[in-house]
């Protein structure tokens, strides 16, 4: 999977220098049609989980930005309007996380998200206590948390 990775960087890098976009935008579609290619000649590979881990990851990253945008704009209009909407709760979230990377990236998703930061991590490592800033029902807080972040992480890094 790695050696897939690297080469797909590459590829991306070399379309970037070809096309003399050495900017962002010119990495992503270099990677993206590196990506393609390297789809259309798997067989080459043999088999390999690189091509759905790629999805897995873009997934990630798009439900993260999705919920950074909303929570962005939750927490604005609270500050912004005189009525505040926020009900604050600290929550204890199961977690199906198990190693210290796994839990670390989902602490760390949920950290950044505005109106959400993760507090502590039980001695079992089997929950984590998070501080949300909209709570309406601790049982739907929850399980977007568990939904949206942790099963999105989840997926993506195993």
């Amino acid at each position: 999977m790695s050696n897939l990775f690297v080469l797909n960087l590459l590829l991306a890098l070399g379309f970037s220098v070809i096309m003399d976009q050495l900017n962002i935008i010119g990495f992503i579609s270099g990677f993206v049609i590196g990506y393609v290619a390297l789809w259309i000649t798997r067989p080459l590979f043999g088999t390999t989980s690189y091509f759905v881990r790629v999805i897995k990851l873009v997934k990630l990253a798009a439900t993260f930005l999705w919920e950074l945008l909303i929570s962005n704009f939750r927490v604005l209009w609270d500050v912004i309007t005189p009525s505040h909407f926020s009900r604050p709760a600290v929550i204890g979230v199961p977690l199906d996380a198990s190693s210290d990377f796994e839990i670390m990236l989902v602490a760390n998703m949920i950290s950044l998200t505005p109106g959400t930061l993760s507090l502590d991590v039980s001695q079992d490592r089997k929950i984590l206590y998070v501080h949300v800033m909209f709570v309406d029902d601790l049982e739907t807080a929850r399980a977007q948390i568990k939904e949206k972040i942790e099963k999105r992480v989840l997926e993506a890094i195993r």
